[in-house]
């Protein structure tokens, strides 16, 4: 049985404009590893990082599912999804508002 916890997917918008999607049960302090460079490999380097979306889910098996979905992804069907969800893209300059 999983631990009632908050698990969260969460979608990350590097310096280079590229999305990065992960998983964790505490945003504030992954977003912080990403940024101090002791995150996911894909990160560093590519920071400061900018949490531009996150969904909560009850179980670490849903929110993993949402993170594997999102990263099989394009980048166009990313953006596509993620503007779905509310945020707002400029295409001028390639990155989240």
């Amino acid at each position: 049985m999983e631990k009632s916890t908050n698990h969260f997917f969460y979608v990350l918008e590097c310096k280079d404009h590229s999305l990065y999607g992960g998983y964790t049960t505490d945003l504030e302090k992954r977003v912080k590893a990403h940024n101090s460079g002791k995150g996911a490999k894909y990160t560093r380097g590519r920071g400061p990082v900018s949490l531009i979306h996150w969904e909560t889910f009850s179980t670490v098996t849903e929110a993993m599912r949402a993170e594997y979905a999102f990263k099989r992804l394009t980048r166009k069907q990313k953006i596509d999804y993620l503007q779905k969800e509310g945020r707002y893209y400029d295409k001028e300059t390639k990155k989240f508002c």
